[in-house]
């Protein structure tokens, strides 16, 4: 029980599992996965409060969202969802987050995806599907600034596939009948979409016991590693490019850790990378082939 005028506290999110494929059975919801902040929103007795996904309070950074949370129709709640910077079609575009945080937050937008209290009622025993119903009933009057994230019930692949065509980073799947429970849990699973891209090689770091490491570049930035995974073939030519193209250091700036162990080359040799959707570094990501200027 909590005490007279104690405010509520911040609760721990449920992370969901990484997987390759989306589960397919119908005991399952499906999400869009959205492109922002984790954020906790929570309304009590002394007012509206934002939390990131760490639970620090971020309510002046989210403050047009603080105060539509205020004319939401309840005395109290927490509210899970993304913070997101939407386009004018609707689409969360990460890169203008920062931006608009500091310059233009009425610009942001808090995608709410499920509800673990509410006017004094702890909801996170109740299954996932009834949740969600409680939420839009509370969310469904607010105008653009809170939204609701829908959800469809079974079919993961062909939901996967309509998040692929739309370009979306990828999609979160929901046991409907899971109760919420914070720390990482396969009753939620989150499926992301992959690219395929073209990068500057920057050099090649080998470490014993794992795959070569290429470090790339996008866009005259350092853009993270993928592993080597050529054929023998195409693997011997890169290596024999790399010795042909050695230099002293790299030619963009790099995290320093990378400083002593790794082969720098000159510009001129763009690999082509697979790599996860929606990662603001590449993750996961693969080196599957590479061609040269000239």
């Amino acid at each position: 029980m909590r005490n007279a005028g104690e405010r509520l506290k911040f609760i721990r999110p449920l992370e969901p599992v990484q997987v390759e494929t989306p589960p397919v059975s119908d005991d399952w919801i499906h999400e869009i996965k959205y492109d922002g902040f984790r954020t906790q929103v929570i309304l009590d007795w002394a007012g509206a409060r934002a939390f990131s996904r760490n639970g620090h309070d971020w309510s002046k950074r989210y403050w047009p969202i603080v105060a539509g949370a205020e004319k939401l129709p309840a005395k109290s709640f927490i509210l899970d969802g993304e913070m997101i910077a939407p386009e004018p079609d609707g689409r969360p575009n990460f890169y203008a987050m920062h931006s608009r945080m500091t310059w233009n937050a009425e610009q942001l937008a808090f995608v709410a995806f499920d509800i673990l209290y509410l006017d004094g009622q702890d909801l996170r025993p109740l299954p996932v599907i009834e949740r969600k119903a409680t939420l839009w009933d509370l969310v469904k009057p607010a105008d653009g600034i809170i939204q609701y994230s829908e959800h469809v019930e079974g079919d993961g692949a062909a939901f996967f596939e309509a998040v692929e065509k739309m370009g979306l980073e990828g999609m979160v799947s929901k046991r409907r009948e899971s109760p919420y429970r914070s720390g990482k849990l396969d009753a939620w699973v989150k499926t992301k979409c992959w690219e395929i891209g073209e990068f500057e090689l920057l050099g090649i770091r080998r470490e014993p016991g794992k795959p070569a490491a290429a470090l790339m570049a996008r866009d005259g930035r350092y853009a993270g590693a993928a592993a080597v995974t050529l054929p023998n073939g195409l693997r011997e030519r890169l290596w024999q490019r790399v010795q042909e193209a050695k230099t002293a250091k790299p030619s963009q700036r790099v995290p320093s850790a990378f400083a002593d162990d790794v082969e720098w080359v000159k510009p001129g040799i763009t690999g082509r990378v697979r790599f996860l959707r929606g990662e603001h570094i590449l993750r996961h990501a693969t080196m599957q082939g590479f061609s040269e200027e000239g």
